[in-house]
């Protein structure tokens, strides 16, 4: 954390500080929501990013310790030395507190047993990240590559250096990567009514008593911020500001892409050795997830159904055992070519190349739409664009059979519950079938 006095940013002066608030309406707040742990198995590699040093201190200090200990490789990377924390520094005395900040959060990686953690400092401007936006993404890519989760600050954090260091991960992230935002200065100067956090999309980590022990120890070792300013006034950190650290939770927001994910990605998934990356031949969760969902169908049989993303085509032949027609797509050419060797011999099923939201996936006059784990890879126009597809072309009375996967694949800007919110919120649409698994979920909406 750093930019000039708490309430000031490190261009301006010394000015009031602003209100910190009380933890207390936070912990009210994470009381009223339900939310999930953070997932730590599996959260490795690892890449923290900071704008400054203590950033990853203060906000993710539990988990990412709680990570390194289940097995996670962790990475580190700092955007700059926080030299600008204090404004009234000359030119040397901001290099040598830089200096000092770097030695600090080695103390502080000590301090969590996270000794033989890489950190990759980058060495920009303090306070002035925004305007190395191009750079900086430069600079995280190759820290980011093969990183399977990546914890970055919060894109509307207050302090601009967190913005843009929050901004600049998403944008040199791999397809792949998982990405979470920890908030710093949203949760000290504002309340939940005016930050408006994305509670639909955020998680927790309760931190162990040690853990918390740990994280106490490793904020004390950043004394350039803890302890009284060189002009003598007020640390970067007073005590009502740690506290706001020190309640034991940590909260963390999924930053989801922004784009829907790209071709290319899954034409390199269909390239692996069998030409079928879920294993739907083959694994029980997806013949299982097949079976579950067409008893969901509440008619026997259909006139015309539509199956955009059909993959290798094992529910494309399952339906065209209950539909007079079937029209089956996917935007992969390995996958075309999959479902036109699995529907082989059943003259009443078309294979395509095609995409959502063309309108050449859901053909005008389908009674029966379905799509199974496709619609939460696409970005919120063509979501939106789909859902007034399948108004236009599922004739009136006709259904539309959604499955989705529980969990938030990372290439995905959505998860199962934002696109059944899409489908609940559409009044064209009427609810007939709700099935919820431990692993799936399945919906049959009406077109009204």
């Amino acid at each position: 954390m750093s930019g000039g006095r708490a309430g000031s940013t490190s261009s301006a002066p010394r000015s009031t500080p602003r209100p910190v608030t009380a933890p207390r309406v936070w912990a009210d707040a994470l009381a009223r929501h339900d939310l999930p742990a953070m997932p730590v198995a599996g959260t490795g590699p690892l890449v923290v990013v900071a704008a400054h040093p203590d950033d990853e201190t203060l906000g993710t200090a539990g988990f990412t310790a709680a990570a390194h200990g289940a097995g996670a490789e962790v990475r580190v990377v700092v955007a700059t030395d926080g030299e600008a924390a204090f404004p009234g520094l000359d030119r040397e005395e901001r290099a040598a507190l830089g200096r000092a900040r770097r030695r600090e959060l080695r103390d502080a990686l000590t301090s969590l047993g996270l000794d033989d953690v890489d950190v990759t400092w980058l060495g920009l401007p303090d306070s002035d990240l925004a305007a190395h936006h191009g750079v900086l993404v430069d600079a995280l890519r190759p820290v980011l590559a093969g990183a399977t989760t990546c914890l970055a600050p919060w894109t509307e954090d207050p302090h601009p250096d967190h913005a843009a260091a929050g901004t600049a991960a998403a944008a040199a992230a791999p397809v792949t990567t998982h990405c979470w935002s920890y908030p710093i200065w949203a949760c000290v100067w504002g309340s939940p009514d005016e930050v408006g956090p994305p509670w639909h999309r955020a998680a927790r980590h309760d931190l162990s008593q040690a853990q918390a022990r740990r994280k106490r120890e490793a904020i004390a070792r950043f004394g350039t911020q803890v302890a009284t300013a060189p002009d003598g006034g007020p640390p970067i950190l007073p005590p009502q500001v740690l506290a706001h650290f020190d309640t034991g939770v940590e909260l963390f927001w999924r930053a989801p892409r922004r784009t829907g994910a790209p071709a290319a990605r899954f034409a390199d998934l269909y390239a692996t050795p069998g030409g079928d990356p879920w294993a739907t031949r083959t694994s029980w969760y997806e013949r299982r997830k097949r079976a579950v969902a067409l008893s969901c169908l509440p008619r026997q049989h259909y006139d015309s159904a539509a199956e955009p993303g059909c993959g290798t085509g094992e529910l494309t032949r399952e339906l065209a055992g209950r539909c007079g027609a079937v029209v089956a797509s996917d935007v992969v050419p390995a996958a075309v070519a999959a479902t036109r060797a699995a529907t082989a011999g059943l003259p009443h099923v078309t294979v395509r190349a095609d995409a959502l939201p063309g309108p050449g996936a859901i053909p005008l006059g389908t009674d029966l739409a379905v799509m199974s784990e496709v619609l939460y890879y696409l970005s919120a126009a063509d979501l939106h664009a789909t859902l007034d597809l399948l108004a236009a072309a599922v004739v009136p009375g006709g259904d539309v059979l959604v499955v989705h996967w529980r969990g938030w694949p990372a290439e995905a800007p959505h998860d199962a519950r934002a696109v059944r919110a899409r489908f609940d919120a559409d009044e064209r649409f009427e609810l007939l079938v709700d099935h919820v698994d431990t692993e799936f979920l399945a919906h049959v909406h009406r077109r009204r």
